[in-house]
């Protein structure tokens, strides 16, 4: 799994930073947090195929977090046969797709497929065998969502125990891999004779929120935590205004959920460095990054 930085400035894109985007990627899917303006652009610097793109979370509907969508869509449907995406955003998402699509004229040739989520507390609203996503409501000035992407925990087969107990290849492994017990040539094995454990992922994607129980809970034990940093300490009272988050209060955020990594984001314009974000942070939570543009991480 690889997050990589498209935008990560605050309501206005820097010389350096872009508007708000992550993408990450793991196997066959593409999960992008937010779209702003220029999103596309800063995959294609970087490399990113833009068709990757499986499914769009939206934090919320201001500007700067969703205004990089209809041009995806349009690239997207011009290279693409089928395409399929799926967006998922708070109630009113709906609506405003529709109205976006309306802003300017083009043949639509992708399935858009729109979830709405409104979330009293941690919700599990994607799964399938092997992931799964969730979401929680934010405190922001617009109705706001958190978001975790999650990797499963899974078995995997011990080619030593395989060997030991003399057990050939094929389709009593899968269901020992599933977590069934079974019967090879007489003798019963549990998965616990066949398999060694590997521990699955989480990233969690919180932007535009003042502090609430919901962050920690949505966070709570992921390995890397994408987190609003507007602003250094000594502007707390811009954070509670605007409906942000300090440095700090990230920080505590993370110590709180007990994540493995920090990474700070959308930061305000008037930070030229984030040596005194970075610092303030450090001095809750140690393990911290300020991320930059085209950063990759990898989980």
């Amino acid at each position: 799994m690889e997050i990589t930085f498209l935008g990560t400035s605050c309501m206005v894109p820097t010389k350096d930073r872009n508007v708000a985007g992550v993408f990450l990627k793991y196997k066959e899917e593409g999960i992008l947090f937010d779209c702003g303006e220029g999103t596309q652009r800063q995959m294609n610097i970087c490399g990113i195929n833009r068709n990757d793109v499986t499914r769009i979370c939206v934090s919320h509907w201001h500007g700067d977090h969703v205004s990089g969508i209809i041009g995806l869509i349009q690239t997207v449907g011009n290279s693409a046969d089928e395409k399929v995406l799926h967006i998922y955003g708070p109630m009113g998402t709906k609506m405003r797709m529709e109205h976006l699509m309306l802003s300017c004229i083009f043949e639509n040739k992708v399935d858009i497929r729109i979830t709405e989520l409104s979330p009293k507390g941690v919700e599990r609203f994607f799964e399938n065998e092997e992931i799964a996503i969730e979401c929680a409501p934010m405190k922001h000035s617009v109705a706001c969502n958190a978001y975790s992407f999650i990797v499963k925990d899974k078995f995997n087969i011990d080619p030593a125990q395989l060997k030991k107990h003399n057990i050939k290849p094929g389709p009593h492994l899968q269901k020992i891999k599933d977590g069934e017990t079974i019967v090879y040539e007489g003798k019963k094995f549990t998965p616990a004779m066949l398999t060694v454990p590997v521990a699955g992922k989480k990233v969690t994607y919180i932007t535009d929120t003042r502090p609430n129980k919901f962050c920690a809970q949505i966070a709570d034990g992921a390995d890397v935590l994408v987190i609003d940093a507007t602003y250094a300490n000594d502007l707390a009272d811009k954070a509670d205004q605007y409906g942000h988050l300090t440095a700090q209060e990230s920080a505590q955020i993370a110590s709180a959920a007990g994540v493995k990594k920090l990474a700070l984001t959308h930061f305000s314009q008037r930070y030229k460095s984030t040596h005194e974000i970075e610092s303030d942070a450090r001095t809750v939570f140690d393990n911290v990054i300020c991320a930059k543009d085209f950063m990759r991480v990898n989980v």
